[in-house]
């Protein structure tokens, strides 16, 4: 990790050794409960279209530095386009718009979580040319690391249908979203508690089941042949497990 600029000089974050434990111990509950869906999310995401399954986008984090936040690709590998994306952006598959409007997209970011970049909830991290807009907003809002999610998340939870509808995308998050985005991170950072963190852990959960259900109608084309790529990943996961199942009785067969 680098220095963000200096812009951001002399941030310190602020992050007790307790809140540490619980994102990690938190995490390690969450993972085995979430492999299953990442495992066919990965698979259908290689399924789907050519190029790596994970794609690392650079945010400023804690202390003002610049990290690698994990994502899974939601976009054809390689195609050039702004930095916003929309609903309707073009360079989506159609298993990567799904993934997007549910955030499923989002849960690699645990490893995030386990290296310290992130923690479960926080402000979200952002590109450093959007921090560059409002830098002493994100002097407070980088005093605390971002997380994977926020009340952010939560209040935008439809951002890429708003961005779809803007004119500009990318001067409407600069001038409408982001300064609304701020100011909800900033009284995160005064206000935030552990009841509060695990009240939206837990409205988090439901995010992905509305978007899906809402994606379904909007989407039907595009979620059918996200279907069909889980279903194809699904498969060859079962696939796989039972050639190894297969081979370990003949190993133990042999002895």
């Amino acid at each position: 990790m680098s220095p963000a600029g200096p812009a951001l000089s002399g941030v310190v974050t602020r992050y007790a050794v307790h809140s540490r434990v619980l994102d990690v111990v938190l995490t390690l509950l969450i993972v085995p409960v979430v492999a299953p869906a990442a495992l066919l999310i990965a698979l259908a995401v290689a399924l789907d279209s050519p190029g790596p399954v994970l794609f690392r986008s650079t945010r400023v984090g804690r202390d003002g530095r610049r990290f690698r936040m994990i994502k899974f690709r939601t976009m054809r590998h390689l195609t050039p386009g702004p930095r916003i994306t929309s609903a309707e952006d073009r360079r989506h598959t159609p298993l990567g718009r799904l993934l997007a409007i549910s955030r499923l997209d989002e849960l690699p970011q645990l490893w995030n979580v386990l290296r310290g970049d992130m923690r479960l909830v926080g402000p979200r991290p952002e590109l450093e040319a959007f921090v560059a807009e409002q830098p002493e907003s994100y002097r407070q809002i980088l005093s605390v690391p971002p997380g994977v999610t926020g009340r952010t998340q939560l209040v935008f939870a439809d951002e890429g249908r708003l961005l779809a509808m803007a004119e500009d995308p990318e001067s409407f998050y600069v001038n409408d979203l982001l300064p609304n985005k701020v100011q909800l991170d900033l009284r995160y950072v005064a206000r935030s508690t552990p009841l509060g963190d695990l009240a939206i852990l837990a409205q988090t959960w439901l995010v992905p089941f509305r978007r899906l259900a809402k994606a379904g109608g909007e989407y039907p084309r595009s979620a059918r042949r996200a279907g069909l790529m889980l279903a194809k990943a699904a498969t060859l996961a079962l696939a796989s497990m039972a050639m190894i199942a297969m081979f370990a009785l003949e190993g133990a067969a042999a002895f």
